[in-house]
C-alpha cells in the first residue's frame, strides 16, 4: 500500500516520494485551458494548498511529476511559465505594517530565486516589479497563486472596525497590482475560507471567475465516492479482513466523513479526515481536532441561534456573500467553514434556491461539543467524556447518574449573570 500523504501539501513531496495521490488533474487541465482569473473557496483541511502547489509544479514545466496522470500527455511541457506563489499563513498579517514588511521580504525572496533585484521599497511596488521583470527576464507572462488570501482578516475577526478596515486596505493596495499588470499575467488563482471578504477586497481586481459552487469544479477538492473507492482500495480491503462486510465499512465512513457538496449533487469526502481514519483505522473526529474554531464558536452563541444547525436552512446564491466581514451572517459564515453544505438545489423562476444542512457525523458531533463547551462553559476537553457517560446513563436507564451528569454540565454556568429572556 501506498503511505498516505498526511500533513503534506508539497505535490512535489508527494509525487517524488511516490505518496498516495487522487489525481485532480483532469479538473486542473479544464481549469487552466477554459480560464484565466479564478477564485475558489473551501473549508480548511479541504486540500486547497495541494491544488496551489499542483498548479505551481504544471506551469513550471515539472513534467516528472505528472506522469502516469491525466494531463500528462494532454499539456504542451515545451511551454513553462514563471510562478509566483504567495501563501498568507507564512506571511505576518497582524497589522498593516507587518503586511507591508513581511510581504516585501517574501516577495525580495522571490525575486532572488529568480536572478531579480527588486528596487522598490513598498510592498505594493515589489509586486508590481518582481511580475514585469519576470516576464521581461524570461519571455514569458506569469502565473500568480494566492494561498488563504483571506487570512491576515479571519486573523484579525476580533478587533475593531477601524483595524479591520486598516487591513482590508493593506490588501486592496496589494491586489489592484494584478489589474495593473494584467498584460504580463498568464494566470491567477485565489483560494480561501471565506467569501465574504471578496468584494471589498477585489474591488480593485478584474473580477476573478468565482468557482466556489459551480457544478464543473464541485470535486476539484476532496474525495469522490468513485475517487475513495478506487485509490483507497487496499485500505478498504485490509479493514474488511479485520471482520467488517464492504457495504457496512463503506456506510459507516461515508455517515462520518462524506456529504460536502457545492452543487447539491456531487458529494465529497474532507480529504484530511478521510487520510486520517485510514491511517489510525478508528472513526474520530480529526478535522476539528486539530484546531478549535474559538471565533465561530463565540459568534454563534452571541447570534443564539442553533437552529441553523438542526434544522434544514434554504438560501439563494447572494446568501453565500457578505460584504462587511465585522457583520458577517451566520449563515454564510456557517456554509464557508464547513459546518453547513448544500444538500440539494432547486429552481424558482429561474432563480437557484439551496437547501443547507449539517454534511456528516465529523461535523456534528463536533460542532455539538464545541457549542455544549461555549454555552455551558465546561471544559472542551472533558465534554466528550461527559456526553459519552450521559449516552450510556440513558441507555441503562440510570436516571440519578444521568440527572448528575447535567448538575456536573451545568454548574460552570455563572450564576449572576443577568437573564432578560426565556430562552437563557
Amino acid at each position: 500500500m501506498k503511505n498516505l500523504p498526511i500533513g503534506t501539501q508539497s505535490f512535489e513531496i508527494l509525487r517524488s516520494q511516490d505518496l498516495l495521490y487522487v489525481d485532480k488533474t483532469e479538473l486542473i487541465y479544464q481549469l487552466v485551458t477554459t480560464g484565466r482569473i479564478y477564485f475558489l473557496s473551501r473549508p480548511r483541511r479541504f486540500g486547497k494548498s495541494m491544488l496551489i502547489s499542483t498548479l505551481d509544479a504544471l506551469f513550471s514545466g515539472r513534467k516528472e511529476l505528472f506522469e502516469g496522470l491525466y494531463i500528462y500527455d494532454k499539456w504542451d511541457w515545451s511551454k513553462s511559465h514563471p510562478v509566483i506563489r504567495i501563501d498568507w499563513t507564512a506571511i505576518r498579517h497582524g497589522t498593516p505594517e507587518e503586511i507591508e514588511s513581511s510581504l516585501s521580504v517574501w516577495l525580495k525572496i522571490e525575486a532572488r530565486e529568480n536572478e531579480i533585484t527588486l528596487l522598490s521599497g513598498y510592498a505594493s511596488d515589489c509586486f508590481r516589479e518582481l511580475i514585469t521583470e519576470l516576464h521581461r527576464k524570461t519571455g514569458k507572462k506569469v502565473v500568480v497563486l494566492v494561498d488563504e488570501y483571506d487570512a491576515p482578516i479571519l486573523d484579525v475577526m476580533s478587533k475593531s472596525p477601524a483595524e479591520l478596515k486598516a487591513i482590508q486596505e493593506s490588501l486592496q493596495n496589494i491586489y489592484r497590482i494584478l489589474k495593473a499588470t494584467d498584460e504580463h499575467l498568464q494566470f491567477i488563482l485565489l483560494t480561501g475560507v471565506s467569501k465574504f471578504a471578496k468584494l471589498s477586497i477585489f474591488s480593485t481586481l478584474n473580477s476573478p471567475d468565482d468557482i466556489t459552487i459551480d457544478e464543473s469544479y464541485a470535486a476539484i477538492c476532496g474525495y469522490t465516492q468513485e475517487e475513495l473507492e478506487y485509490y483507497f482500495s487496499e485500505y478498504i480491503d485490509a479493514l474488511i479482513a479485520k471482520g467488517d462486510t464492504r457495504e457496512n465499512l463503506l456506510g459507516k465512513i461515508r455517515f462520518w466523513y462524506n456529504g460536502y457538496t457545492w452543487d447539491g449533487k456531487t458529494s465529497v469526502y474532507n480529504p484530511y479526515s478521510t487520510l486520517s481514519f485510514f491511517k489510525k483505522q478508528l472513526f474520530s473526529n480529526y478535522r476539528f481536532a486539530s484546531g478549535t474554531p474559538t471565533f465561530l464558536m463565540e459568534r454563534l452563541k452571541k447570534q443564539n441561534n442553533i437552529e441553523l444547525l438542526t434544522e434544514p436552512v434554504t438560501a439563494k446564491p447572494n446568501t453565500f456573500d457578505s460584504f462587511d466581514p465585522s457583520h458577517i451572517e451566520a449563515i454564510p459564515l456557517l456554509f464557508q467553514t464547513g459546518y453547513l453544505t448544500i444538500k440539494s438545489k432547486e429552481h424558482t423562476e429561474d432563480v437557484p434556491k439551496y437547501t443547507l444542512g449539517v454534511p456528516n457525523m465529523e461535523v456534528h458531533q463536533s460542532l455539538s461539543e464545541y457549542l455544549l463547551s461555549a454555552y455551558s462553559e465546561y471544559p472542551l476537553s472533558g465534554i466528550a467524556t461527559l456526553t459519552e457517560n450521559m449516552y450510556e446513563q440513558l441507555r441503562s436507564l440510570d436516571a440519578a447518574g444521568f440527572a448528575q451528569s447535567v448538575r456536573t454540565m451545568l454548574e460552570n454556568i455563572p450564576y449572576n449573570i443577568q437573564i432578560g429572556n426565556e430562552k437563557y
